[in-house]
């Protein structure tokens, strides 16, 4: 390529430059330079030729301009912005930012403003010299400043950092560096000094928590696999005619009277009530009476809502009221089944319109929700027996085995194994297993051997014995505790064992109850268990007895525990003090029992789950015909969702029935039932009543631990919800009629062992209370009047309150 410039007369005078690359269709050359700016224009035309051999190809013209020209650098410092301004011409027609570079030493700068007269720099912090032969005296702190532009590079000047005055590095150093550590030593000294304490008492606890977590974790392994084989060897022999099923009678007092106010005094549980012989006909003549007006459904709705219209007719009086009317009209359980229906009926029609219906059948808090409650305890006592009795009972079994294994607190009610965290024994006390040779006083020389353990006491004792050797009687049968004694015949003298005796080891101003190993009692002893005779004279020792009765009452006793707000004035050193305050820190450690305990379970627990929501097997056709009458009228109701409908079910069934019998297994057996075994069986029953919800519960750390130990099962056990309520929905109905038969057959066979004449006398107190209002309800309503339930009412009142009237 050749450029020959226009002012040039002479075709001597051309510029040349060689191909860069070529092939058959593109060539690519540099632009050739051209050394003439002093004679040309800024900005002037050359003339361009391509030559390829003897051809000369003209192409477009170029326009040349000078090169950009550089003024003397008016600053030579750099100032703290590291601004650099650098002044000139003709820089924007030579040049653009992206290819203007420029270095101070060997450093780049990045170009932030290029104009046509001023170039804008931004130094670097540490530059240095950029080769030897732009260096300059850079011991004086010079450096070269180059500005390069195409394949140009132009030195503009000389620049240099400002120089800092001050204290010598040689002197800097030392001053700052031993002060400072000779204030760290002295420091780390004393503070070594003060830590050893606190360093040994870390490494105290450290030690302790090593030595439980591996005790705990080594006891753990051992007490699964002994308490599992030891569970079956328990259970194996259990048949269902070994079960104590409590009669249908003491069933139905237990479930509708026991949590009464009256409790087992209540009239119901008697059976009593107190009639003058000579009124007895005319009251049990007039109680048949009100019995017909019972049977009137007109009545029974006026009379109840009646009741349930006055403020003090409160929760308990509304439970009660329904138990006595269920005892009252299991003659005629359809009839019973009617009315509850209808009432069922207002009910869900005042929650729907209330846009409240998930409540529904919540609490126990009307008379209605009360019947149901009885009805379902009627209808499923013989699916109780027939199937979901026997792994009810093992399970029972299996946690009453399992927490009589470990120590328990006979005063505290705190066991080493439970389910309960708020039952648990914090403490690790020491204990062995004895096997006790127990004859019994007038029943043979057959021995008994029982398992007991030297820590227990002596009444836990008796009640381990009596559980063993009575075990084929149920408890109601069996003697008590506080009715037996014990004797141990170490050799040829016999010495009684009681809880506390001239003997017991007094801690202060505490007493601690006496046990086999306060007696030093050792395994393979012999005792004897002998009834004690409440006609024999107590006036022996009789000092020593008032003593104990006294020590008893002003609770001033402890077992294996002292209760936390009470330290002995021996023990209340600084030492022991540290010692218990580090065990009440780490008494967490042992809530990994729960774990072993739940683990051992967990087969009877799945056990009685599986029994009760199973629907292979015969399911009670209360269930299936309660369920279908909520699935009619949830399509009855628009805004009753599948949600609330489950919520109507477990409401219904679960929550009401289950969970109660769950909690309460003497409701259905003749058995005792401790604390601590009541507060194992409420974790579970809570595990049953989460399983049945529709809602998720989220877990965290602080959640409580009765939630966490079952968090991997709950999703197992709703998924058993789900599919038996699907199960009994595609379940073939059952009739109206059906079911009335059913009903019919219950009341044929258990209405004669009720107690029908003192539920009658009971509800009749209810009638005398609220007389005038029940009268005034009455006349209100147009088909009382035509069955004249108004004068019916008032003559059965005349008879049974002996009331001389004119009717």
């Amino acid at each position: 390529m050749k450029v020959l410039p226009s002012t040039v007369n002479t075709t001597s005078v051309e510029f040349v430059s060689e191909a860069l690359s070529k092939n058959d269709t593109v060539l690519e050359f540099y632009s050739p330079e051209v050394n003439c700016c002093s004679n040309c224009s800024d900005g002037q035309s050359v003339k361009t030729l391509l030559q390829l051999d003897n051809l000369s190809e003209e192409l477009k013209g170029f326009n040349y301009h000078p090169n950009p020209c550089f003024d003397k650098l008016a600053k030579n410092v750099i100032t703290e912005t590291g601004i650099i301004i650098v002044t000139g011409q003709g820089f924007a027609r030579a040049m653009t930012v992206k290819e203007t570079q420029a270095f101070v030493g060997d450093t780049s700068c990045h170009v932030n403003i290029l104009q046509d007269d001023k170039l804008i720099l931004e130094v670097p912090s540490q530059p240095r010299a950029r080769s030897t032969q732009h260096q300059l005296d850079i011991t004086n702190g010079m450096l070269e400043l180059v500005v390069k532009f195409g394949q140009k590079e132009r030195s503009v000047g000389s620049v240099y950092y400002p120089r800092k005055d001050g204290i010598p590095l040689e002197i800097i150093i030392p001053a700052v560096i031993v002060p400072m550590v000779l204030f760290i030593a002295v420091s780390f000294y004393c503070y070594r000094r003060k830590s050893q304490q606190a360093e040994r008492e870390y490494e105290k606890v450290k030690h302790q928590l090593e030595s439980l977590e591996e005790s705990v974790r080594d006891r753990c392994k051992k007490e699964f696999t002994d308490l599992m084989i030891e569970m079956e060897d328990h259970t194996s022999d259990l048949s269902e005619g070994r079960i104590p099923f409590l009669d249908y009678k003491t069933y139905t007092d237990r479930n509708f009277f026991l949590p009464s106010k009256e409790g087992a005094d209540d009239p119901m549980i008697i059976g009593k009530i107190q009639i003058p012989e000579a009124r007895r006909a005319t009251v049990t003549q007039a109680l048949n009476q009100f019995s017909n007006l019972l049977n009137s459904k007109t009545f029974l709705i006026n009379f109840i809502h009646t009741l349930e219209s006055r403020s003090d007719f409160n929760a308990r009086s509304r439970g009660n009221f329904a138990s006595l009317l269920t005892v009252a009209l299991h003659g005629k359980l359809e009839y019973y089944t009617d009315i509850m229906r209808t009432l069922l009926l207002e009910l869900m029609d005042e929650h729907v319109q209330n846009k409240n219906p998930k409540l529904m059948l919540r609490r126990s808090e009307t008379v209605v929700e009360r019947m149901l409650c009885n009805w379902m305890s009627i209808c499923l006592y013989q699916f109780l027996r027939d199937i979901a009795g026997e792994p009810l009972y093992k399970l029972f079994k299996a946690l009453k085995h399992q927490v009589e294994k470990g120590p328990v607190d006979a005063r505290l009610k705190k066991a080493k194994y439970t389910l309960n965290d708020t039952r648990l024994l914090g403490d690790d006390v020491e204990y062995s297993v004895l096997t006790l040779q127990v004859l019994v006083h007038g029943e043979g020389p057959d021995v008994t051997p029982v398992k007991v353990l030297n820590c227990d006491t002596i009444t836990q004792v008796k009640e381990k014995i009596i559980d063993q050797v009575y075990r084929n009687l149920p408890y109601s049968q069996r003697p008590k505790a506080e009715g037996v004694a014990l004797e141990w015949r170490p050799g040829s003298t016999g010495q009684i064992l009681s809880d506390l005796d001239l003997t017991s080891q007094k801690e202060g101003h505490l007493i601690r109850l006496n046990t086999l190993a306060h007696y030093n009692v050792r395994d393979n002893a012999t005792l004897v268990l002998s009834r004690v005779l409440h006609t024999q004279s107590f006036h022996q020792h009789q000092d020593s007895h008032d003593e104990k009765n006294a020590l008893l009452e002003e609770d001033n006793t402890f077992h294996l525990v002292r209760p936390t707000d009470e330290i002995d004035e021996v023990k209340s050193k600084r030492g022991s003090m540290k010692d218990k305050a580090m065990t009440k820190a780490i008494t967490e450690i042992y809530l990994t029992r729960l774990l072993s305990v739940k683990g051992t379970l967990q087969q009877f627990v799945d056990d009685f789950f599986s029994s009760v929501l199973c629907t292979s097997s015969a399911v009670p056709p209360a269930v299936k015909y309660f369920f279908d009458f909520l699935d009619e009228q949830a399509e009855r109701h628009d805004n009753v969702d599948e949600e609330t409908l489950h919520i109507w079910k477990t409401n219904s069934l679960p929550m009401r029935f289950w969970v109660n019998i769950l909690r309460n297994p003497h409701f259905i057996f003749d058995i005792h039932v401790t604390e601590v075994v009541d507060a194992s069986l409420h974790v579970i029953g809570q595990t049953f009543m989460d399983a049945c919800t529709k809602t998720e519960h989220k877990l965290s750390r602080e959640s409580p631990s009765n939630k966490l130990l079952y968090a991997k099962e709950i999703s197992t056990y709703k998924k058993m919800v789900d599919d038996y309520y699907g199960g009994i929905r595609q379940m073939v109905p059952v009739s109206d009629q059906d079911m009335n038969t059913h009903l019919a057959e219950v009341s044929r066979q258990h209405t004669d062992k009720l107690n029908t004449q003192v539920a009658l006398h009971q509800l009749y107190q209810y009638a005398s209370k609220y007389f005038d209002l029940i009268i005034q309800s009455l006349d209100q309503d147009p088909a009382a009047q035509n069955r004249q339930l108004t004068l019916r009412l008032q003559q059965v009142a005349a008879a049974l309150e002996n009331k001389v009237t004119d009717l």
